[in-house]
Order: C-alpha cells, then structure tokens, then sequence
C-alpha cells in the first residue's frame, strides 16, 4: 500500500483540537498521556480510512506508548495533570475533522492508562520497541506503514 501525502496538519494542532473537544463538564479529563495515545488513534485512522497521515511527524514508541515529541515539548510542563485549555484555537476541517470527530467518539471514553495498555498490546509500537526492555527509554519511530496495515486490518 502506497501511502499518499499528508494533511500537513501538524501534529500540535491535533492535540489541540482533542483538548478542546474534552467534555470536562462530564468530568471526562485530558492529560499528556491520553491526548499522545488519541494522536495515535487518529494518525492510525488517518493511514487505514484515507490512506494518508493527518501529520509527517513521526510517532516514538516511549515506555509509556507512541508520542509526538512536539506535542510532548508543548505541553511538557502539565505532568500529569489535566491539559489547560484555555488560550487554545484550532482551525481543522473537512474530512479530517470528520476523522478526529470518529476517533474521539471511539477512544475519548477510554482513561489514559487504559489507552496506554491498549497501545501496547498493538503491533505497530510493539515493533517500534524491539529490543528494548520495558521500562527502557526508545525513541524508535512507529513506522507508518505498520500503523497502515495494523489499522486496515480492524
């Protein structure tokens, strides 16, 4: 499978748009470790449903699951706390949208932590960190091409 150009969106704006859609009203939460797993998700979708990337940014296969490492620098300074969302804009439409919109329905109900034990039981990051023990430090790239065939096979 040929993968075609990306969205160019870049990934920071993803994340942007999953915090912005958080119902923190229901008492739905959004920290860094959800929104990078979300990022995946949509990324994942984006390969299998469009066949192109939302965004070129490679995703890493951490210990904790994939991350973006722009999105992680950006919000780097919120921990483990709930991501802020004033101040935020985000300007995504079309069929990306659409895609998000599919992808938060789907993932958003799942904790952070339940998110990150379903990455890892996923080919794509489980490739990415071969060779590596589980709590060692890997910045390997989660190819997109494994994103492409693991998600086109749901």
């Amino acid at each position: 499978m040929k993968i075609r150009k990306s969205f160019e969106i870049p990934a920071r704006e993803i994340a942007k748009w999953f915090v912005l859609v958080t119902d923190r009203e229901s008492g739905n939460v959004i920290t860094q470790l959800k929104v990078q797993k979300l990022i995946y998700y949509a990324q994942g979708w984006s390969l299998a449903k469009l066949n192109r990337p939302l965004f070129d940014e490679d995703l890493q296969a951490w210990v904790h699951g994939p991350v973006a490492r722009s999105v992680y620098d950006f919000y780097k300074g919120a921990g483990y706390d709930a991501l802020p969302e004033k101040k935020l804009t985000c300007k995504i439409s079309g069929e990306p949208l659409r895609l998000l919109s599919a992808v938060n329905d789907t993932y958003s109900v799942y904790s952070a932590k339940g998110l990150e034990k379903k990455t890892h039981s996923e080919p794509p990051w489980i490739a990415a960190r071969a060779g590596a023990l589980p709590e060692e430090r890997c910045e390997n790239v989660i190819s997109k091409e494994s994103m492409a065939i693991h998600f086109a096979s749901l």
